[in-house]
C-alpha cells in the first residue's frame, strides 16, 4: 500500500511538471508569433541604390540583366536581385539615363519626344510576340501592307482589340523590328511598341511614332540597348 501511494504521488508530480513545461513552451510560441510581424517591420529593408551607381545585376523571370540605376523610373525598383518588373527611361539618341540632377516642376508639361521607355517583366500567360505576329495579328488586319522606304505598314480593322493601331515591321527581319503603333488622336502623340521575349522575360520598348522617319537608326538603337541590358555570355 505504501509503495502504491508513493508511486501515485510520483506520477502526479511528473504529470504536473510536464503540464508546467508545456504551458511555458506554449507561452513562448505565442509570444514569438506575436512579435514576428513587429520584427519583420523593424528589419532594415534594402536601401535603394543611388541613380549614379554602376549598373545593377537584376533577375527578371529567371533571366539576368544589367540595368543602369539612373534609368529606373521608380525608386523601389532601384536594387539588385530578383524582381517581377522594372520600368526604365532612356534619352534618345544617346541611350543614356536622364539627367539625375534635373528636378521636374509640377507645372512642367511631360515631353516624350526624346525619350525611349523600356519595361522588363516576367513572362505571363500571353503568347510570345512572334507567335502573335504569326497567328493572332493576321486575323485583325484590314488590307494589304504598304511598303515605304523598306518599312511595311498594315492597318488593324476597327472593332477589333487593336483598333486605332497599325502593324509596322521590317519585312527582312520581323523578329528584330516589328511594332504596333497608335495613330494620332487629339493631342496625344502616337507611340510605337516593340516587344521581345528572352526565355522567361518580356522586353517592351516604347517610343514616339515620329521617330520612324529614321526607322533604321531606331531599329539599330533598340538592338544596341537590348544588347547592353542583356549581354551575350562568352
Amino acid at each position: 500500500m505504501a509503495y502504491a501511494a508513493t508511486m501515485g504521488r510520483r506520477r502526479r508530480k511528473g504529470a504536473g511538471l510536464w503540464i508546467r513545461i508545456l504551458t511555458v513552451t506554449a507561452g513562448l510560441v505565442v509570444t514569438g508569433l506575436a512579435a514576428a510581424p513587429a520584427a519583420y517591420m523593424l528589419w532594415p529593408a534594402p536601401r535603394p541604390v543611388a541613380p549614379d551607381a554602376p549598373s545593377l545585376p537584376v533577375s527578371i523571370g529567371g533571366v539576368s540583366f544589367n540595368v543602369p540605376p539612373g534609368a529606373i523610373r521608380f525608386k523601389v525598383q532601384r536594387k539588385p536581385g530578383a524582381q517581377p518588373r522594372i520600368d526604365m527611361m532612356f534619352m534618345w539618341p544617346s541611350l543614356t539615363p536622364p539627367d539625375a540632377t534635373h528636378k521636374p516642376q509640377p507645372t512642367d508639361t511631360p515631353d516624350v519626344s526624346d525619350r525611349l521607355f523600356v519595361t522588363l517583366a516576367a513572362v505571363d500567360t500571353t503568347l510570345a510576340p512572334m507567335e502573335r505576329l504569326k497567328t493572332i495579328y493576321p486575323r485583325y488586319l484590314d488590307a494589304a501592307p504598304v511598303v515605304v522606304d523598306g518599312l511595311s505598314t498594315q492597318v488593324f480593322r476597327d472593332g477589333t482589340a487593336y483598333q486605332g493601331e497599325d502593324l509596322v515591321q521590317d519585312p527582312s527581319r520581323p523578329e528584330q523590328f516589328v511594332l504596333r503603333c497608335t495613330r494620332l488622336t487629339g493631342t496625344t502623340p502616337p507611340m510605337c511598341l516593340h516587344e521581345r521575349r528572352i526565355a522567361g522575360a518580356d522586353i517592351t520598348v516604347r517610343f514616339p511614332r515620329e521617330w520612324l522617319s529614321d526607322w533604321r537608326a531606331v531599329a539599330d538603337g533598340v538592338e544596341r540597348l537590348i544588347a547592353r541590358l542583356k549581354p551575350v555570355a562568352r
